[in-house]
């Protein structure tokens, strides 16, 4: 008898730390393990708009991209042509542009540091350093900034 309630006393510690050790480490490894694998099956919303070319939030600039392959790539590095001009079509030269992004619905930023590195002239932009390491839906926002004026603009993307 006292053999089984030492074995019973050890089953019932040993469950008490794994969950305490569990509960300790969630916030370590629950962003970078289980948060993804919960938030996998989620589908973008329905009325997402994956448009190539838009107005920016204020209206300040229309702005296009283009990726350099003909399908956004995923797990690899690739860049962009920003295209960006005046509402009434005139180009937009010499902006100062900044680049941020993520997965809305897994709370995660981006896996690169995107950065325009070129104006290409003709109102044209280049962004190097993109990368999307897995499928879903997927925001890239700029922040533009020419002639005074600043607006800002999300495309949204679903990469299968």
């Amino acid at each position: 008898m006292n053999k089984q309630l030492t074995v019973i006393a050890t089953a019932v510690v040993t469950t008490l730390i794994v969950i305490v050790v569990f509960i300790l480490l969630m916030p370590v490894i629950g962003p970078r393990f289980i948060h993804p694998m919960m938030m996998g099956g989620q589908s973008a919303p329905d009325s997402l708009d994956t448009a190539t070319s838009r107005p920016t939030d204020n209206g300040l600039f229309q702005v296009s991209w283009r990726s350099d392959s003909d399908d956004v790539p995923l797990n690899k590095i690739h860049t962009w042509t920003l295209t960006v001009t005046t509402p009434d079509g005139s180009l937009v030269e010499n902006a100062d542009i900044s680049v941020d992004g993520g997965m809305p619905q897994h709370g995660h930023g981006l896996p690169t540091s995107p950065q325009v590195t070129a104006y290409l002239g003709n109102g044209e932009y280049r962004v190097e350093g993109l990368r999307f390491q897995m499928t879903g839906w997927w925001e890239v926002k700029f922040n533009i900034s020419a002639g005074g004026q600043t607006d800002s603009i999300t495309f949204n993307l679903t990469l299968k």
